[in-house]
């Protein structure tokens, strides 16, 4: 009993912080766990009936791998399944290095309201919506107003039908993200930055080290436990591709599909065409499942090697 009052009494002490808490607790219930559930309608030939979403669950037939067999033994699924991982891989880890980079040079700048400007601008293109992104990308590669288009003529070059040719948007794509993503990941980084002692930097300075030896042997030093933890979470979601750039960048363009198609828009258009509800539960399972994977076992070979970075 008295363990049950200590309980309760601390659940008292700490209800502030417990109400601050509750909204974010409440949108993971609601939209990470509970949804758990439905997860066996990727082995199942779904079919909504009138009788409600439980019910058609119940009520659908089970398929088994079916859903996985059908996901998986086209002629699309090795382009689908390189395209999201290396596009991920190159996010990853041009978008950290960048995103380091950038704090690095925001928090070197000594006037501060100028500081807070250019990371402002820097900000902002990540609240754009892809939809907003590919009509500025559209406006720059359009065959006919482009802009770039119009900058090749003016140099006496043919123009390039961009959205014909393959070849260029792997290195769109990757430009057009870290454009907008960039900014916007510096913020965690250059926060930590904010938050390493003054003190080192002013025995360094005294004992004749340059801005750049400060940087190499201070700053990164002791930036590395947070960018290994944001390596780490950028892993498990490896085979999860951001629908908007892959989709509404490229304009939908089949003649792009060999390096612009991802595991999510291949399921979207799956289920546009054929309805399988089942065939994209099966892809979103196994994107987690492979994740999870992932994230255990990246967490796992830095724990042996550096405990303190580790996620847990």
């Amino acid at each position: 009993m008295k363990a049950v009052g200590g309980f309760f009494q601390n659940i008292y002490k700490s209800k502030v912080m417990l109400f601050m808490v509750l909204p974010g607790a409440l949108w993971f219930l609601f939209f990470s766990y509970l949804p758990m559930f439905g997860t066996v309608i990727a082995f199942k030939e779904y079919r909504f009936s009138r009788d409600g979403f439980w019910a058609s669950i119940v009520n659908s037939k089970w398929v088994g791998w079916d859903n996985f067999k059908f996901l998986f033994s086209t002629n699309d699924a090795y382009v689908i399944t390189r395209n999201t991982l290396l596009y991920n891989l190159a996010f990853i880890f041009i978008g950290l290095i960048l995103s380091v980079v950038l704090a690095v040079i925001l928090s070197e700048i000594s006037n501060k309201r100028l500081a807070k400007t250019y990371q402002t601008g820097m900000f902002m293109p990540y609240f754009l919506s892809w939809v907003i992104v590919g009509y500025f990308t559209f406006s720059f590669l359009s065959s006919e107003r482009g802009l770039l288009n119009q900058v090749l003529q003016s140099f006496g070059v043919d123009t390039i039908q961009w959205y014909n040719n393959p070849k260029f948007w792997p290195y769109i794509l990757i430009l057009v993200y870290l454009w907008k993503a960039v900014g916007y990941n510096s913020v965690v980084y250059l926060a930590a930055i904010m938050g390493i002692d003054r003190s080192l930097y002013e025995a360094a300075m005294i004992d004749g080290a340059s801005k750049f030896q400060q940087i190499r042997n201070i700053t990164i030093p002791l930036l590395k436990p947070i960018i290994t933890i944001m390596t780490l979470l950028a892993i498990g979601k490896i085979f999860y591709a951001d629908f908007g750039l892959f989709y509404q960048v490229p304009r939908d363009s089949g003649t792009l599909y060999s390096v612009t198609n991802v595991i999510d828009t291949y399921v979207y258009r799956g289920l546009k065409s054929t309805g399988e509800i089942g065939m994209s539960t099966a892809a979103g399972l196994y994107q987690s499942v492979v994740g999870f994977i992932l994230v255990i076992t990246s967490n796992y070979i830095v724990r042996k090697y550096d405990k303190d970075s580790a996620l847990f």
